[in-house]
């Protein structure tokens, strides 16, 4: 396996192209006015807003659409003609089945792809792409198991792709800025976070499962220009089920929940998707897993579950998830040893409360927001010092308070006088300053341009060079494996609620067999990767 410094010296190279047999592939130098040629899997929700951005940049030029639902296709190229205007995108190849694009890429001339897909499918089709030299924007969670990621990394390294997690929050100067602030140790020592989000709001759940297990074997006809082989994909083999009937009994607190699988209502199931840990935790935890510095998780456990099943996700979870002491590696406190941090993941959505999270940590941890607020924000990470704490708001990063001992409430990251005084040392993307070496090219100042931007600078060699991740991405392997694999961690905890469940990265197993059961995926016959 490559090293990370390694790695980080043949990606900071320009005009690097493929090295001696088993190196790393690096951006050949492009002409002046050549595109990157692009191919999007999956078009329409998210798949669209991932590939339209990039495609406005100017520098990408749309080679091909695949998506296991043609129906995708005529929605898509309608929207982009209102959107994009100027481009036509009606003679763009379209596939249905991943495997016949990837077989087609050399012909293509794909240089990246984005991958807006269900979770189960994330890996397969990002890995093989990543053996062809492709770069790759993958939306989050990165990967679904803990198996695909381990794969995922290894594949990265040795090809040496430029990689890319849709956490899109990454690109916003109040997310990196306050991610400065506490790798400058303002909080003093740190050994308690809490994170929370107000999802699910997809069907999950008792009554999801009871539904799927009173079908049995008998599905409903396949929607027209549906390939459900291809969106099975690597998936066990089961019939197609296509809505819920009236007066189905879900937990569906947004009212989602009329599709069984397709679309978007996937999330909920352990075989398709990673819930709402897997969902939302890569944007609320980004903020304490980047300014805590925090490595290795050494255990988990789902400490508080509702609706628990062996289908769907729970309704709602309270997981704890310990991170191991490590050395500073950025920032004022390089070289410092950190102390281990205990971190809470609390999902789950009120009913009765709309807009609310049901599973909250207890307002009593920051007194200093209650006095002034009356209430815990709806979903937001409490990171909690021996000198003070900082409040992250939202989802993304983009409301972030510090309150140290002496303040009497919370204030604005950018207003705090003692953060302030903090040195920069994060370029802001887009920007340059004395850690980065070149203008982008791109302006990446909004908050999804921002972070597709970098991606397609990044293939150029152009725009900020990020220490932290030996890229010009801010969320590439250095910082997304890792932080993915905390998160997945915890989600095999939710499947064996109260135990304790010890992980070993480097032998990639748990204490408990039951968990290690839950490792590494079902790869259906054919969709081998």
């Amino acid at each position: 396996m490559i090293s990370s410094s390694r790695r980080g010296f043949i990606r900071g190279l320009a005009g690097v192209s493929l090295l001696s047999a088993g190196g790393c592939f690096s951006p050949s130098p492009r002409k002046p006015g050549q595109k990157v040629r692009l191919a999007a899997v999956g078009i329409m929700g998210k798949g669209y807003s991932d590939w339209t951005p990039m495609l406005k940049t100017g520098l990408v030029e749309m080679v091909a659409f695949c998506d296991a639902d043609e129906g995708m296709l005529p929605l898509a190229l309608a929207q982009a003609k209102k959107d994009l205007p100027d481009i036509d995108l009606s003679k763009v190849p379209f596939y249905t089945d991943y495997r016949r694009l990837l077989d087609d890429a050399d012909k293509l001339g794909i240089d990246a792809m984005t991958i807006s897909t269900p979770d189960h499918v994330h890996a397969p089709v990002a890995i093989q792409a990543m053996k062809k030299g492709i770069h790759v924007y993958v939306q989050k969670p990165l990967v679904r198991t803990l198996w695909e990621l381990e794969y995922f990394e290894r594949t990265a390294r040795d090809n040496g792709v430029i990689v890319q997690m849709g956490n899109q929050g990454s690109s916003l100067s109040s997310m990196r800025r306050c991610t400065e602030v506490l790798q400058s140790g303002i909080l003093g020592d740190v050994r308690e976070v809490h994170v929370w989000t107000n999802r699910a709001v997809w069907p999950q759940g008792t009554g999801v499962a009871k539904y799927i297990k009173s079908r049995g074997n008998k599905g409903d006809p396949v929607r027209k220009g549906l390939d459900w082989n291809a969106w099975l994909a690597t998936a066990a083999d089961r019939p197609f089920l296509d809505k819920y009937p009236e007066g189905t009994k879900v937990y569906d607190p947004w009212g989602l929940g009329k599709n069984v699988y397709h679309s978007f209502t996937w999330r909920g199931f352990y075989d398709f998707g990673a819930g709402a840990f897997g969902d939302m935790a890569c944007h609320t935890m980004n903020l304490p897993f980047r300014g805590l510095q925090l490595a290795g998780v050494t255990d988990a456990e789902c400490i508080s579950i509702d609706q628990f099943n062996d289908i769907a996700y729970p309704a709602k979870s309270v997981v704890k998830l310990n991170y191991a002491a490590r050395t500073a590696k950025f920032g004022p406190q390089k070289g410092k040893l950190l102390p281990a941090v205990q971190l809470f993941w609390y999902d789950g959505y009120d009913e009765s409360k709309p807009g609310k999270s049901a599973s909250k940590p207890d307002a009593a941890l920051m007194p200093k927001w209650i006095a002034k607020h009356g209430e815990v924000p709806n979903t937001g990470c409490l990171i909690i010092g021996s000198k003070g704490q900082v409040l992250m708001q939202d989802d993304y990063g983009a409301k972030c308070a510090i309150a140290l001992e002496a303040d009497k409430e919370f204030k604005d990251v950018f207003e705090h006088e003692a953060a302030k005084a903090v040195p920069q040392s994060i370029p802001l993307c887009g920007s340059t300053s004395s850690a980065g070496d070149g203008k982008s090219t791109v302006a990446m100042t909004g908050f999804a341009e921002g972070h597709y931007g970098e991606f397609i600078n990044a293939i150029f060699n152009n725009g900020p060079y990020y220490e932290q991740t030996h890229s010009r991405c801010f969320s590439d392997i250095e910082n997304c494996i890792p932080q993915m694999e905390g998160i997945l961690v915890g989600c095999v905890a939710q499947r064996l609620p109260n135990q304790k469940l010890s992980w070993c990265s480097k032998k990639q197993s748990f204490d408990v067999a039951a968990a290690n059961a839950f490792v590494k995926p079902y790869i259906r016959k054919g969709f081998e990767f």
